[in-house]
């Protein structure tokens, strides 16, 4: 395993994995293409945090600032008026 980290680890991430999936059935959107492409910012934000608090490395203002500029293209894409 990566980082000599138990093979358990393989367990929380496989269900924020499903759960991340399922999240974005619930998206309501008449073009597939958006939530796909919101589900791409929430997953960058969820990857930055699983590195902190699973790897144990903090992230630095790069990440931090790459994950918010996705989030708020994701706020963008689901919520811009549409006419």
């Amino acid at each position: 395993m990566k980082l000599d980290k138990s093979p358990l680890w393989l367990a929380p991430g496989m269900v924020c994995l499903a759960l991340f999936a399922y999240l974005l059935t619930l998206i309501e959107s008449n073009v597939a293409g958006r939530a796909y492409a919101a589900y791409g910012g929430i997953y960058i934000i969820a990857s930055i945090l699983w590195i902190w608090f699973a790897e144990g490395a903090r992230p630095d203002r790069w990440d931090v600032v790459g994950a918010c500029t996705a989030f708020a293209g994701t706020c963008i894409i689901l919520f811009a008026p549409r006419s």
